[in-house]
């Protein structure tokens, strides 16, 4: 099998699961339990806790275990919504973009649709990058809390992060001079950036940060919300003192332990220049032997997450090219994992400027630490054929 999906999973490593491994089956007890195996797992914990927090740039007590980035965004963007309706009593404001991944683009929606907060989604470029003066413009009085993600999924598109913290910042002590009290909250989802990019909190200027362990050779079912000292919110998962009391449930702890390791590994290993140079290998084969192509999102360069390539191939369906590569034990996507059995065209593209019937057409490959230049080569003997098959078969003319 040639795996060119890295962005909707990865493979969990043989390293993370040898640390994982332990806690399954010798070190098993409940972190909450005052005995002895108890104890070993809480001091786990505590440690992945500790590594995860450095790594950031955080506080360990800043670091609260969830589930995964959904959970993490839910958790993020409930709870500072719902503490401004519950304890403020303000209607809180909402600003997000348009190319956010749907655990946010989704909850912001259940929160309009069924408490009637007020969503603002910001526009991107045709290359899938928000304009900081929009952010700008949107801001309200009663905005609470700014969602912007570090690196899209689909395209590859990478915020200004900084840029736009700083506008936050600003409104900070704006607010504070003109006595309204009221906080705005700057929330980030890094899943796709933290292998690869820059995530310490302080240099971001995040409030909020969200990740989560499968994306960079982690296990599945774990992720971490960043909440900087002082930002409030409303926990939104009850039945438990786990996580100071914001978020109950009994702690993961092979898991945790395992995404801590998979962080430090995507931290001392450093795959970014190698992942770089199949990204732009790739991108040369695909855009220079098929016609008709439109690489979609920033040019080559330091906009684009160093793994994702997203095309889109003219006059025929994506899911169409998806089957006949998978038929050869080639796999890739049709845009986010999360969205990809839906017949819907992408939320992205189409906030890009791309027509549905162009957003149709559209191809994600994202690459890992164990693609080569030969897994590419061999997918380009069959690539161009089945593009002209697929077009040749194709209506649309």
């Amino acid at each position: 099998m040639i795996y060119f999906d890295h962005a909707a999973t990865t493979p969990v490593s043989k390293d993370v699961l040898d640390a994982m491994n332990l806690y399954f089956s010798e070190k098993y007890g409940n972190p909450s339990s005052i005995y002895k195996i108890g104890q070993e797992a809480k001091s786990a914990v505590e440690k992945a806790r500790e590594e995860i927090a450095g790594m950031l740039g955080a506080n360990p007590r800043e670091i609260i275990f969830t589930s995964g980035a959904t959970e993490a965004n839910n958790l993020a963007l409930k709870g500072v919504a719902f503490y401004w309706s519950q304890i403020l009593k303000t209607k809180p404001h909402i600003i997000i973009s348009s190319i956010e991944h749907h655990s946010v683009l989704d909850t912001a929606e259940y929160l309009e649709k069924n408490f009637g907060f007020e969503v603002t989604k910001l526009g991107v470029s045709n290359e899938g990058i928000v304009n900081p003066k929009d952010l700008e413009k949107a801001i309200q009085e009663n905005t609470a809390i700014v969602l912007v993600m570090y690196g899209n999924n689909e395209v590859g598109s990478i915020q200004p992060i900084s840029e736009l913290s700083e506008i936050i910042k600003k409104e900070k002590v704006k607010r504070e001079n003109g006595g309204n009290e009221f906080p705005i909250v700057f929330h980030t989802d890094a899943v796709q950036a933290f292998q690869y990019l820059d995530c310490n909190v302080s240099d971001l200027g995040a409030d909020m940060l969200s990740l989560t362990g499968h994306k960079f050779y982690g296990p599945k079912g774990v992720g971490l919300l960043y909440v900087k000292s002082g930002t409030k919110f409303l926990p939104q998962q009850q039945g438990g003192a786990q996580e100071r009391r914001q978020r109950a449930g009994t702690e993961n702890v092979p898991y945790i332990v395992g995404m801590a390791k998979a962080m430090n590994d995507a931290r001392t290993e450093n795959h970014k220049k190698e992942v770089e140079d199949l990204r732009d290998y790739l991108i040369e084969k695909i855009t220079k032997e098929i016609p008709d192509v439109i690489l979609t999102g920033p040019e080559v360069g330091e906009k684009r997450l160093p793994h994702i390539a997203s095309f889109i191939f003219k006059k025929i369906e994506g899911e169409s090219i998806l089957i006949n590569l998978d038929l050869l034990g080639i796999a890739a996507s049709s845009g986010s994992a999360c969205t990809s059995g839906s017949l819907a065209s992408s939320h992205v593209l189409t906030a890009m400027g791309y027509d549905d019937l162009l957003a149709h057409g559209s191809i994600r490959f994202s690459l890992g630490k164990m693609n080569s230049k030969e897994e590419i080569d061999e997918m380009m003997k069959h690539l161009p054929q089945i593009v002209e098959k697929l077009r040749g078969m194709s209506p649309i003319k």
